[in-house]
C-alpha cells in the first residue's frame, strides 16, 4: 500500500460584487475541458472556527483573518461555527458586528452555523432567545445572499433553491476545481436533539434537509466527474459511536441509552461514500484539547460492518484558536490528495482594529505592513488521511479511480483504517 503522508504542525456593493463572481466563475470553469481542469487540480484552503468569544477577540481574529487572507494560494476560508461565545447574548447587533469583520476577509469566506450562533441561544447566558427563531433571523441576514462572504465572494448553491427545503439556507454547495465543496448545519451538542417529550420537529426536519443535500451532492460530482468531495459541520459526529441498523432493535428496549443525535448523518455519509465513490473528507470542529491542533477520525462502516475506506474526517482544535488556523492542501491527482498543517500568525503581526460595520463595502479593507511569510508546516511520520489504491495507484493524471463511475468496483479494496484513534 502506498504511504500516506501528512503534515502537521474590491469595495464594491454585495450585489454586483456577487454578480460579478457568478460571471467569473462561470466563464472559467465553464470554458475549461476536462482534461485542462485536471492539469490545474491544486489548491488550498483555510479553517478556523470559534475564534470569537468576547469582544475582546475580535481585533486579534481580524489579524488571523488579514494573516490567511496574504496567502495568494488560499482558494477560500471556511469559518466553521461559533460566530459568538456562550457568555454572549444572541442579540441582532452582535450578530451584525461579527457578520462585517468576518466580510472585511479579503478571501472568499463560508460561514457554516454552529452551535452558539443558534442552537444554545435559549441558554440565560445567552439571552433566552428562542433557538430556532435565532437560526431564522441568521437566514435573514448572513446567509441571505446568493454568494459567500469575504471582499472577493464567491457564488454557492443554497438548498433553499429547492422549493421543498427552502428554509434552509444555510447548507451549500460550491466547486472549486475538481473537488465539490458542502457545508451543512450539524450543530453540537448531539446535533441539537431534545430529550423532551413530543415530536422534535426541528431535528426531524433538518435530518431530511441534511440527508437530501448530501445525496444530491454525491449524483452531482459524478455528473461533473468530481475527484473529490469536502464536507464541513461544526458538531462532532462522533464516528466512535456509530450504530448499524439492527433487525431487532426492539430487544434493547431495556437500555438506556443517549439518543445518537448524528446517527441519521453518519448513515448519510456513508451513503454518499458507497455512491461517489472517490475521496470523501469531513472536516469538523472539536471540543477537545488536541495537542497537535487536529486529529484523524475513526472510519465508520456500513451496514455489513466494512469500513468505509474512502471516507475519512478530520476533527480540529489548534492550541492557540486566535493564532492559529488549520490549512488543507489538495492536489486530486496526487495520492493522497489532501494534506493537513497547522499555521501560525507571525509573532510581529500587527493588529488592525476592526472596520465600522457602516464603512465595510463602502471603503477598500485597510492595507497592513509587509509581514514576514508564514513558517513551512513540520514534517511527521506518515499516517492515513485518504486511503490509497492497495496496488499504488497512478498519481499522475489517472482520473479514472476518483470519476465516481457507478460502473466500477470500489477504489480502495483492502485498505486497513487509520492508526490514529479519537480521544486524548
Amino acid at each position: 500500500m502506498q504511504a500516506i503522508e501528512r503534515t502537521w504542525p474590491l469595495s464594491c456593493p454585495r450585489g454586483i460584487r456577487a454578480a460579478l463572481a457568478a460571471a467569473l466563475t462561470c466563464s472559467v470553469i465553464c470554458a475549461q475541458p476536462a482534461a485542462a481542469r485536471a492539469a490545474g487540480s491544486r489548491y488550498t484552503f483555510a479553517v478556523v472556527s470559534s475564534t470569537l468569544e468576547s469582544p475582546s477577540d475580535e481585533a486579534p481574529t481580524q489579524r488571523l483573518l488579514d494573516t490567511i487572507g496574504r496567502d495568494s494560494n488560499v482558494s477560500f476560508i471556511v469559518y466553521d461555527g461559533n460566530l459568538k461565545g456562550a457568555k454572549e447574548t444572541c442579540n441582532d447587533a452582535l450578530y451584525e458586528r461579527r457578520q462585517t469583520l468576518l466580510d472585511a476577509a479579503r478571501p472568499p469566506l463560508v460561514f457554516v452555523a454552529g452551535e452558539r450562533d443558534w442552537a444554545d441561544c435559549g441558554a440565560a447566558l445567552a439571552g433566552g432567545y428562542d433557538p430556532v427563531e435565532r437560526l431564522d433571523r441568521l437566514r435573514q441576514t448572513i446567509f441571505a445572499d446568493a454568494s459567500s462572504l469575504g471582499q472577493n465572494p464567491i457564488p454557492l448553491t443554497r438548498e433553499s433553491e429547492v422549493s421543498r427545503f427552502h428554509p434552509y439556507r444555510e447548507n451549500v454547495r460550491w466547486q472549486v476545481k475538481d473537488t465539490v465543496f458542502l457545508a451543512l448545519n450539524v450543530p453540537s451538542p448531539n446535533n441539537h436533539y431534545l430529550n423532551a417529550g413530543g415530536r422534535n420537529g426541528e431535528f426531524e426536519d433538518r435530518v431530511i434537509a441534511n440527508a437530501f443535500w448530501l445525496e444530491h451532492a454525491a449524483e452531482l460530482a459524478k455528473r461533473r466527474d468530481a475527484r473529490a468531495i469536502v464536507v464541513f459541520i461544526q458538531g462532532d459526529p462522533e464516528p466512535e459511536r456509530y450504530e448499524r441498523p439492527e433487525r431487532f432493535a426492539w430487544l434493547h428496549f431495556a437500555r438506556n441509552r443517549r439518543r445518537d443525535g448524528y446517527l441519521e448523518l453518519k448513515r448519510s455519509l456513508v451513503k454518499l461514500a458507497q455512491t461517489f465513490r472517490g475521496p470523501v473528507l469531513v472536516v469538523h470542529h472539536d471540543d477537545q484539547n488536541l495537542p497537535a491542533g487536529f486529529q484523524f477520525d475513526q472510519p465508520l462502516r456500513n451496514d455489513k460492518g466494512v469500513e468505509v475506506t474512502n471516507l475519512t474526517g478530520v476533527a480540529f482544535a489548534p492550541r492557540d484558536r486566535l493564532n492559529q488556523w488549520i490549512e488543507i492542501d489538495a492536489d486530486t491527482a496526487r495520492r493522497p490528495p489532501f494534506r493537513v498543517s497547522v499555521r501560525d500568525v507571525p509573532k510581529n503581526a500587527p493588529m488592525t482594529p476592526t472596520a465600522p460595520a457602516s464603512s465595510v463595502h463602502e471603503e477598500p479593507v485597510p492595507s497592513m505592513p509587509e509581514i514576514p511569510s508564514l513558517p513551512p508546516a513540520s514534517d511527521l511520520p506518515p499516517d492515513m488521511l485518504i486511503p490509497a489504491p492497495a496496488s499504488g495507484g497512478n498519481t499522475g493524471s489517472g482520473a479514472g479511480d476518483t470519476t465516481g463511475n457507478p460502473d466500477m468496483p470500489p477504489i480502495f479494496p483492502g485498505t486497513p483504517a487509520s492508526s490514529v484513534q479519537r480521544g486524548p
